[in-house]
């Protein structure tokens, strides 16, 4: 049974972070890192059969050697001799500062601290599921994702001052695809290269886009973190990529003779405003021509990466770079070189970003977009302002599917969009009034349209013509109801024609909006016709990913041209399920075809006692085999359950009416059986009427107030038998319905599986969540009706008159009580 994807990573961080102790993140990273490294090495490449494999594995130097050193007094050591050390030595494009050190009592305790800690650590990657001998990574590349995941939690661990090495894999896609690159155009010999590459997520990203085995080459100074993307491209199933290691500017270590290596794409997120960009280089005498447009201030090296940029390009290539607002705008010699840049024509496009995306800064920046195809003929740079599209994700904002597919689409159509993207004329940059400043507000507004008190409608009353046209996309498909709502008060004023609780249930029955929903929901149909053969012909082997790009795409076209929905917001819908739900089922058939089988949950608590919690199905819930093949077992159950609530209620009524002071339960600690027995036993007994027979109790007496509290007394028994009763018999009904739910499982064939997965869990979710996006349509156009009759209600001569009133009937009181005044 294959585990899920998310669990996978959920405990494979919780283990590592578990067993971390008092170690900073980025510095445990490292040793985490290291072991899913050796795991795969050893599961892909220990025993193969290539004659040249891309990692060669020596006899003693692979993870089940490793196993062979759990709870050795030497085991660092023996990790660094016996396994890291042989690795390197077999392995050019391996260095030994590529790893940490696993005999450090500084970083890992000493003595048994180390060995308890290390065999531990060894022990979570001996995981059944962490078998990657079937390299599972050729198509859904679980183990370089699991990486991916593993370095977001270190980096947002790590804090601002050691985040940097991973830039978030949203802005690496959005980078990938605005360069252009595609399976299309993509050749084995197209070269990619990032001179400030970290851990090489970025180069990865492109290497993905372009569907092959491109040639990926980069640079980072960091040692450690150099290695840490040499392990990645590894695990990438990119073993030929070069990763070398040193500083780009002073040193730069891909040239072809003396001259930079230039190539077809070039990504980078480089330092922000790097103060000591130019140590060890002398700019004005700079041996590459790097330089030629200007050299950037000392202290703000932005500029002096994004120059080396533009040289490592070949004449028609085409780059983008992560760099701060700064660079649009600051002034002095950073002026200069953006003027040549902008007159150069290299510059394509400029891409703003929200705020608090980077792990090693919380300002907000920029995607440069460079092309040196037809720069000559370029007569204008295309700017995007998404700064708006995000979501908060912990202590970080964090681009969303819709955000990254909107600001892709957008730059590859190069179209204004109002408030979002707009394709600047050289002219109107150059004009002296903007004077080569590329500041994103000066050319687009991304600020939302004020909303205008009108005082006409205040004094005089109604509500503004001006502010119904703006909702003209509204009436352009309910003109109607536009119709239905309003009349004309008087020339550009108009009033509701019905009370503001009647807007909704109007808007929602009448005829236009239920067309408008019918419409909608046809193309939810037609989706779902279209997509249903493509999900029931997914199954063992097949590649998650291929499928929910297909679909998603599907989904996004099918909704663009529907008035009045956010086509995509609705594809966010489809994403997200995707991402909590769908995509660990689809993994789960994947690796198993359409099997549905129910698994025992078995806990083993800190004493060894195993204790059975009962069963669980991830593919096909209980819920689902209960809605479809025993909905009469589960009617009873509520109908049960309803009873039990009413029972419950009228206890509390009984109890809450005879609880106050000096009331028939004000003397109870605990209201329970056994308290209220012995009361009625103490009755009974002060009174003498106590009566055997069949063991009842019962009063015949005199005393009305004992003979009042005996009465609600026995009544609350009686609640509280029929209580007991029926949580027994719910009990009894839902162990029996569990029984036939488990037992239902094998009963299943693999066409009911398919209807189950796919109509009775996916479709169900999908069809409701763009159920509620008509809905909210609707809610959108009630809310700013409402808004607008209640700012209007009462002109200002009403107020005047409501006034007056009221101080009549003030001075009228004043007067009575003698109170008199000028």
């Amino acid at each position: 049974m294959a585990i899920k994807k998310s669990d996978l990573y959920s405990s494979l961080w919780a283990s590592c972070d578990q067993l971390r102790g008092g170690m900073d993140a980025s510095q445990y990273k490292d040793y985490v890192l290291f072991m899913l490294f050796i795991k795969y090495i050893t599961d892909k490449y220990a025993d193969s059969d290539d004659f040249a494999p891309p990692v060669v594995i020596p006899p003693g130097a692979s993870f089940k050697d490793m196993i062979a050193l759990k709870g050795k007094s030497d085991i660092g050591d023996k990790i660094n001799t016996q396994i890291i050390a042989p690795l390197v030595n077999a392995n050019s494009r391996l260095a030994l500062s590529d790893f940490p050190n696993f005999n450090d009592p500084n970083k890992l305790g000493e003595g048994n601290d180390m060995v308890e800690k290390l065999s531990n650590l060894i022990g979570i990657f001996q995981k059944p599921e962490l078998d990657f001998s079937k390299n599972r990574a050729e198509h859904d590349d679980i183990l370089g994702d699991a990486y991916e995941y593993l370095m977001r939690h270190f980096a947002t661990e790590s804090g601002k001052s050691k985040g940097q090495f991973y830039t978030p894999s949203e802005v690496s896609r959005v980078i990938a695809k605005v360069i252009g690159i595609s399976p299309e155009n993509a050749k084995g010999s197209t070269m990619a290269y990032d001179p400030t590459c970290g851990s090489g997520s970025l180069l990865l990203k492109v290497a993905a886009e372009a569907g092959k085995h491109i040639t990926l080459e980069g640079q980072e100074k960091d040692v450690t973190t150099a290695g840490l993307a040499r392990m990645n491209m590894i695990l990438h199933d990119f073993p030929t990529a070069t990763i070398l290691s040193g500083n780009t500017l002073a040193s730069p270590k891909f040239k072809d003779g003396e001259n930079l290596r230039t190539y077809d794409y070039v990504v980078a997120n480089p330092p922000f405003s790097d103060k000591t960009w130019s140590t060890g280089l002398t700019p004005g005498d700079d041996a590459y021509q790097r330089f030629v447009w200007g050299e950037p201030p000392a202290k703000q090296g932005d500029y002096a990466y994004l120059l080396h940029i533009i040289r490592s390009l070949k004449a028609n290539g085409k780059a983008a770079c992560i760099l701060p607002h700064g660079v649009l705008f600051r002034g002095n010699a950073e002026a200069v070189i953006r003027q040549q840049l902008i007159r150069s024509g290299y510059l394509k496009g400029i891409i703003g970003l929200p705020a608090n995306l980077f792990y090693g800064t919380g300002i907000p920046a920029c995607i440069l977009v460079i092309d040196k195809e037809n720069a000559t003929a370029r007569k204008g740079v295309f700017m995007i302002d998404a700064s708006k599209g995000f979501i908060k994700d912990g202590n970080k904002n964090r681009l969303r599917e819709q955000d990254i597919h909107k600001i892709v689409d957008t730059f590859g159509k190069q179209a204004d969009v109002p408030r979002y993207a707009r394709m600047v004329p050289l002219d109107e940059i150059a004009d002296p009034k903007n004077d080569f400043n590329l500041n994103l507000p000066r050319y687009i507004d991304s600020s939302e349209p004020e909303d205008i008190q009108d005082i006409a409608g205040h004094l005089n009353g109604g509500i503004p013509e001006r502010d119904l046209d703006a909702l003209a996309d509204y009436w352009q498909v309910l003109p109607g109801v536009r119709a239905s709502l309003f009349e004309q008060l008087r020339p550009g004023y108009a009033q509701l024609t019905l009370p503001l609780a009647e807007v909704k249930p109007t808007i929602f029955g009448h005829a236009e909006f239920a067309t408008f929903n019918a419409q909608a929901t046809e193309r939810f149909q037609g989706w779902r016709d279209a997509t249903t053969p493509l999900l029931t012909g997914f199954g063992k082997d097949g590649h998650p990913k291929a499928l929910i790009e297909t679909i998603a795409e599907d989904l996004l076209n099918t909704f663009k041209p529907a008035p009045l929905l956010d086509a995509y917001d609705i594809y966010q819908h489809l994403m997200d399920y995707w991402a909590e739900t769908m995509q660990d089922d689809c993994y789960l058939i994947s690796a198993d075809g359409w099997v549905a089988q129910p698994t025992r949950i078995i806990e083993t608590d800190k004493k060894g006692k195993i204790k059975d919690k009962g069963w669980a199905c991830d593919l096909i819930p209980k819920p689902y085999i209960v809605a479809r093949y025993f909905a009469d077992e589960q009617a009873a159950i509520e109908a049960k359950q309803a009873e039990l609530e009413a029972a419950s209620a009228s206890l509390a009524e009984l109890e809450e009416e005879h609880s106050g002071e000096d009331a028939i339960f004000s003397g109870y600690d605990n209201i329970n059986a056994a308290a209220v027995k012995d009361r009625i036993k103490e009755i009974l007994a002060t009174d003498g009427l106590m009566s055997r027979e069949a063991g009842m109790l019962e009063a015949t007496g005199n005393d009305q107030e004992g003979a009042e509290e005996l009465k609600v007394l026995k009544q609350w028994l009686e609640f509280g038998n029929q209580i007991g009763v029926l949580k027994k018999q719910i009990r009894e009904a839902e162990a029996a319905l569990d029984q036939k739910a488990y037992e239902k499982y094998p009963t299943l064939s693999e066409a009911e599986i398919k209807t189950l997965v796919i109509d009775d869990k996916w479709m169900a979710h999908l069809s409701t969540a763009v159920q509620g996006e008509l809905d909210r349509v609707s809610q959108t156009l009630t809310r700013r009706i409402r808004q607008l009759a209640e700012r209007y209600a009462a002109p200002l001569p009403q107020l005047e008159d409501e006034v007056s009133k009221l101080a009549s009937k003030v001075e009228r009181h004043l007067t009575r009580m003698g109170i008199t005044w000028k």
